[in-house]
């Protein structure tokens, strides 16, 4: 609830998690494994719980050592791969990722893309922001183009991406003959 719409509706039924911009939720000062405490119970889960999921949290993120540092030392990546680790285990309902991964190797997006797999097969509804149009075929059975604020495309993947790449193309042609 830390962001708003600003205009129209929407009704989450379940947990919702959600990974927008780099900072959201997480306390600069505390450590990695404070953020995850703090941030898990202030998303219900009680403490216990918690500090069950604990051990996959921090194998899923990878970060070592920095677990018990200030998240504000923290690279983007790590950060990521913090936020990312915790909300994925978190049994989510919904989640929504908008354009986070794009700071992740290779190798941890890969990471990624295979939970996403696995919480969709648990039923888990996910909303995924991108301009990755590779992950936008691969992940989404369902895609939406926006442009200028309206629904510019919406449907198959594959399709929605070329209507993207068109879109694309029109923009950079009226770039160029208005030069």
């Amino acid at each position: 609830r830390a962001l708003y719409p600003t205009s129209g509706e929407f009704t989450v039924v379940g947990r919702l998690v959600s990974l927008l911009e780099l900072g959201t939720g997480f306390h600069p000062e505390l450590t990695g494994r404070q953020n995850i405490l703090q941030s898990a119970r202030l998303l219900g889960l009680s403490e216990e719980d918690v500090r069950r999921r604990m051990p996959a949290i921090l194998d899923f993120a990878e970060i070592g050592e920095f677990i018990d540092r200030p998240v504000k030392q923290y690279s983007s990546g790590m950060f990521v791969r913090l936020a990312f680790a915790l909300f994925a285990h978190l049994d989510p309902d919904v989640y929504i990722v908008d354009e986070a991964l794009s700071v992740g190797d290779i190798f941890f997006q890969q990471k990624c893309f295979n939970t996403f797999r696995d919480l969709r097969r648990r039923g888990c509804t996910i909303l995924f922001v991108s301009h990755d149009m590779d992950a936008i075929t691969h992940l989404c059975d369902r895609a939406i183009l926006l442009s200028g604020g309206r629904v510019a495309s919406e449907g198959d993947p594959r399709a929605v991406v070329h209507d993207y790449f068109a879109l694309m193309g029109r923009l950079a042609g009226r770039g160029r003959s208005e030069q």
